[in-house]
């Protein structure tokens, strides 16, 4: 197949993700990574940096700040595990823009899989691809749709989590669902920690998902929405819970 990955710039966890898969789907597969800005609703960097701001205070800004800065001077990138693996690696706007689409056809793109993609498809990018288009969500989904499930997961003292992949439509966190995996959250990790452990999770569901549907044996069912949870950005007071349940951020 030509699978083209939908993704956004994050030095600090998507590159363990892409270390893993990359190596395995280049073996029969031609892959190109495509990158968005990491920005949701047109935001700004300098509006998302006051939203953290506002939302986790200071010292959690600055410590997000240092790492970043260290996985940069690290050459942590997804740019440079594409290099590593062969891998075309660009930047793009929109993955909506009517260029972008006609690329995708030019290429006979067969698959797309969004990765942590901040932005919506609309129904001309998802009807493009002949196998649909991938998203991988971590939580079990339909509970904790929406943004930063493993925040809000930790926040409400879940012991259970998990990674969903489904076939998207244009509803947000919405579609048929195709693997999904379940594990426990360790009571002494950090939302660090669990993130880049959830990551690795979920490059090893895709490799089998991408497989099951090479060889017909996925099962795709709808994701039933009115048995879920939905969540946004977290305010102060889900952080200050989040803090009493003795958890940290790093």
């Amino acid at each position: 197949m030509n699978i083209f990955f939908l993704t956004t710039e994050d030095p600090l966890y998507l590159p363990s993700f892409f270390e893993i898969v990359l190596p395995v789907l280049t073996r029969s597969h031609r892959v190109r990574v495509v990158s968005v800005p990491p920005l949701y609703k047109n935001q700004s960097s300098t509006q998302a940096a006051k939203r953290y701001l506002a939302t986790f205070g200071a010292a959690a800004t600055v410590q997000l700040a240092k790492r970043v800065l260290r996985a940069k001077r690290a050459g942590q990138s997804l740019r440079s595990v594409c290099r590593r693996e062969s891998v075309g690696y660009e930047l793009i706007s929109d993955v909506n823009a009517p260029e972008f689409l006609e690329r995708l056809r030019r290429e006979q793109a067969d698959l797309l899989v969004s990765v942590s993609c901040p932005q919506i498809f609309r129904r001309p990018l998802i009807d493009l691809p002949p196998h649909g288009i991938l998203n991988i969500h971590g939580a079990i989904l339909p509970q904790y749709r929406g943004v930063m499930p493993s925040f809000w997961m930790m926040a409400n003292g879940e012991r259970q989590a998990g990674v969903s992949i489904y076939f998207v439509n244009e509803d947000i966190d919405a579609g048929e669902l195709c693997g999904q995996e379940v594990f426990p959250i360790d009571p002494e990790e950090t939302l660090d920690t669990f993130i880049l452990r959830s990551k690795k999770i979920a490059a090893d569901l895709l490799l089998r998902t991408i497989d099951g549907l090479e060889s017909g044996s996925i099962e795709r069912r709808p994701l039933d929405l009115t048995a879920g949870s939905y969540y946004r950005w977290p305010d102060r007071e889900a952080v200050r819970r989040f803090r009493a349940s003795g958890r940290h951020l790093w």
